[in-house]
């Protein structure tokens, strides 16, 4: 059945006629055709996950990415399916890990310290705290918080898929839609949803340099941790490191913007 569609017709034509129809025919050759996408994104998000965390479980988890994606996928935007996909099937595991409370209880304590620390820090600075300035705040030396980032390290799940509104319902945007290239990261060239987008791309612009080349590379080039250490030429432990501290620093920034939405 799936070679068949996907020989008689481009894809292109075939999403078309999908967002047209609604076919279940079709929703079932796209799952077959993009399976392996979900099982190479569940790859590489087992990596440094405790031995508790099933492969297969992330695979199933990540199945409700890709139904998502391709319910929601509109091929006039001129964006490439499996480059939307990732970010939804990224974003569904995440958000399952999140609901089973998968994280230490501990770990999560330290975690939610550093982002109320970062949070009222930059809420009274005005801008980015460095870590020196986070590691005071805590009452802790700069080496101790590098370490606890460690701990928290694999742990600082950001959802890409948290949702913004902006209006109703029906109007919304998430933080996956807003990490672009870094040439595209200009909240000036945005309309689109406008306000909101401008605020999440600000955030993700304010961060250090290095910490948002990570975000950009891991989850819009999709690069693997050992990827990113050898364009960025540091350690994986490393860019581990700086993806933690990029996660807990931008979930502090939105957390405080949101307050102030509200």
């Amino acid at each position: 059945m799936i070679a068949s569609v996907f020989e008689q017709k481009t894809e292109e034509e075939l999403w078309i006629e999908f967002k047209k129809t609604n076919s279940p025919a079709l929703r079932d050759a796209f799952i077959r055709q993009y399976m392996p996408l979900v099982k190479y994104v569940a790859g590489k998000v087992s990596v440094g996950m405790p031995g508790s965390v099933e492969f297969d479980d992330l695979v199933g988890f990540g199945q409700f990415g890709l139904l998502d994606a391709i319910n929601k996928f509109d091929p006039e935007k001129n964006v490439k399916f499996k480059t939307y996909a990732v970010t939804r099937i990224r974003g569904a595991i995440f958000d399952e890990l999140r609901s089973i409370d998968w994280v230490p209880r501990s770990v999560r304590q330290k975690s939610r310290e550093i982002e109320d620390a970062i949070s009222r820090l930059e809420s009274k600075l005005g801008r980015t705290a460095s870590d020196a300035e986070i590691a005071d705040s805590m009452g802790i030396s700069e080496e101790d918080y590098n370490q606890i980032v460690l701990k928290v390290s694999g742990t600082s799940i950001l959802s890409l898929n948290d949702i913004w509104y902006s209006g109703d319902d029906s109007d919304h945007v998430s933080i996956g839609d807003c990490i672009e290239s870094p040439s595209s990261l200009n909240p000036d060239v945005i309309v689109e949803r406008e306000e909101v987008r401008r605020i999440i791309i600000e955030s993700i612009n304010d961060l250090p340099e290095k910490e948002k080349m990570v975000l950009v590379l891991y989850y819009y080039e999709d690069l693997t941790f050992k990827e990113i250490g050898q364009v960025l030429n540091v350690s994986e432990s490393r860019i581990s490191q700086l993806h933690t501290k990029a996660n807990l620093r931008l979930r502090a920034k939105l957390t405080n913007i949101r307050k102030g939405i509200l």
